[in-house]
């Protein structure tokens, strides 16, 4: 079963990887591709949105052909978008790649929660959602540091590189180790399960969980955001020391997640929840009282971003595993539907949620610090519909 999991794990990397090792080269990009910086930001959001409207489409996929085989065809896809994204000249091509790149994703994505659910349960499933979510945060700790050298050492189209030959690796490991967790009884489906999905969708309970982990998700989507912003151009880090403290944050939430996977076994996931809730308000009312009672001089200093910032991303650590239990233990026989609805539900509503509380026309930390509320109020209301999960839903006609 580790071994198992540390393959999924693998397949999940893909995501963060294809965000966090290219964000200190943003600049290097846009100067090698003629473009604004403001433009080739928007390739973070837009990755992810892509990756959340994909999973409608590979979740059926998952169930009627399997685990395996769209696990390869997703890692082909990244592959590909990869190469045109090292080798763009110009900045819709670049587009393109990202696209590209975020269709494959979607297929890992699926592929690895599904597997999640097709091998266990209850709170067994909640510390293999959380493992996997927790040992995410290894690349936001060190693969902008990673992208950094690279670039710096070959140029921008160097991280690019490195996705591609990542993937190659990780697809001879699928072929060889990944076994087909598909249950005998999943149910199969013709085309776009739009049935399937409004069925799900009507489900009050697995909409609080799955906005639950939009909301955690789009809080941090905002701070990733806003981070080279307020802590390079308007606190004066170095990119060297920007990505020290994007890893060391990092690192914080991978402590948080190895001490929640053994509350969750303790104090249950219904705790965790409320723990989630906790931490985002309590972030976000540390980033208010930093920006109202410290004096001028001290508002750019880092401490005043990333202080709260660390407590409140807690609450995604706290967040995240219980959510996509609690949101995908009903649904054995369907669990790659499931699964994509959830992830669409996860990625393109905290992607738009994130996008649109950036543009509003407000401060840096009160965007974020909104964001933060937000994510707040969501895990509230999951945290309510816990207390009454029960059951399993076998089929959806």
């Amino acid at each position: 079963m580790q071994k198992f999991t540390l393959i999924l794990l693998s397949l999940v990397l893909l995501a963060p990887l294809g965000i966090d090792l290219y964000l200190p080269t943003l600049p290097q990009i846009a100067d090698g591709l003629n473009s604004p910086v403001s433009l080739i930001q928007l390739t973070i959001p837009l990755f992810l949105l892509v990756m959340g409207i994909g999973q409608l489409v590979t979740g059926p996929l998952v169930d009627n052909f399997g685990r395996k085989p769209i696990a390869l065809i997703g890692l082909g896809l990244y592959i590909i978008g990869s190469i045109v994204a090292a080798t763009a000249t110009q900045w819709p091509v670049f587009f393109l790649a990202r696209i590209i790149q975020g269709c494959g994703v979607c297929c890992s994505a699926v592929v690895a929660f599904s597997g999640v659910r097709d091998r266990l349960s209850g709170e067994d499933a909640a510390r293999a959602y959380g493992f996997l979510n927790g040992a995410l945060n290894i690349v936001p700790a060190l693969a902008p540091l990673l992208g950094g050298i690279l670039a710096e050492a070959y140029g921008w189209r160097a991280p690019f590189w490195f996705l591609c030959g990542y993937a190659v690796v990780i697809g001879l490991i699928v072929v060889i180790w990944l076994p087909e967790t598909r249950p005998a009884d999943t149910l199969r489906v013709k085309g776009l399960p739009l049935a399937q999905y409004g069925a799900i969708a009507r489900e009050p309970r697995f909409l609080a969980f799955a906005f639950a982990n939009a909301g955690a998700l789009g809080m941090v989507l905002t701070y990733v955001s806003l981070a080279p912003h307020v802590l390079m151009t308007e606190g004066g880090l170095t990119p060297l020391q920007f990505s020290f403290a994007f890893g060391a944050n990092g690192f914080w939430i991978m402590l948080v997640s190895a001490f929640v996977n053994k509350t969750i076994r303790k104090a249950g996931r219904p705790f965790c929840l409320a723990m989630g809730f906790a931490t985002m308000l309590i972030g976000a009312i540390l980033l208010m009282m930093g920006t109202a009672l410290f004096p001028a001089a001290w508002q750019n200093h880092w401490a005043l971003y990333m202080i709260p910032v660390a407590v409140s991303v807690a609450g995604l650590a706290f967040t995240v595993g219980p959510a996509t239990s609690y949101a995908l233990e009903p649904y054995q026989q369907q669990a790659g539907v499931a699964a994509a609805l959830q992830g669409f539900i996860q990625m393109a509503c905290g992607a738009g949620g994130s996008m649109a509380i950036v543009a509003l026309p407000v401060a840096e930390k009160s965007s974020l610090a909104l964001m933060m509320l937000t994510g707040a109020a969501l895990a509230l209301i999951a945290w309510r519909c816990s207390k009454n999960m029960r059951g399993s839903v076998t089929a959806l006609k």
